[in-house]
C-alpha cells in the first residue's frame, strides 16, 4: 500500500509571534487550544493581528506564509482535540489567513484591469 509508505508532513512553524514587548503576557497562542495567552480570545486576537502587521510591515509575503503555516498547525491541534465538532476549514482560514495582507474572499470574482 503506497499510503503506508508515505510519511506525513513535517511540523509547521513555531507560534512565537508577535514578539513580546514589556512585562505583559505575550499575545501568542496557547496550544493546543489556540487561545491568546494575554486575553483568552481565539488567536490571533485583535491585538496580535495589529502587532503582527507592525512586525511584518515591510515583509507582508512572509506574514502570509507564517500565518498559513500556523493555520496548518492549528488544524492539526484543533481537529485532534475535537475531530467531530471542530471549527470548519473556512472558519479557520478566515481566522488565520483571511485577515492578512493578501486577502480576497474565494467568493469574490477576480477583476481584470484591461483597457477597453
Amino acid at each position: 500500500m503506497i499510503s503506508a509508505q508515505v510519511s506525513g508532513p513535517e511540523r509547521g512553524p513555531v507560534a512565537d509571534r508577535p514578539r513580546r514587548r514589556g512585562q505583559a503576557p505575550p499575545h501568542t497562542p496557547l496550544r493546543p487550544h489556540w487561545a491568546c495567552r494575554a486575553d483568552g480570545q481565539p488567536w490571533p486576537c485583535a491585538t496580535a493581528r495589529l502587532m503582527l502587521k507592525a512586525e511584518y510591515e515591510n515583509k507582508m509575503p512572509s506574514l502570509s506564509i507564517y500565518l498559513a503555516g500556523l493555520l496548518y498547525e492549528a488544524m492539526r491541534d484543533l481537529y485532534h482535540l475535537n475531530p467531530h465538532d471542530g471549527p470548519s476549514p473556512r472558519a479557520l482560514y478566515d481566522r488565520f489567513v483571511g485577515w492578512g495582507p493578501f486577502r480576497r474572499s474565494i467568493d469574490e470574482p477576480s477583476t481584470s484591469h484591461r483597457d477597453t
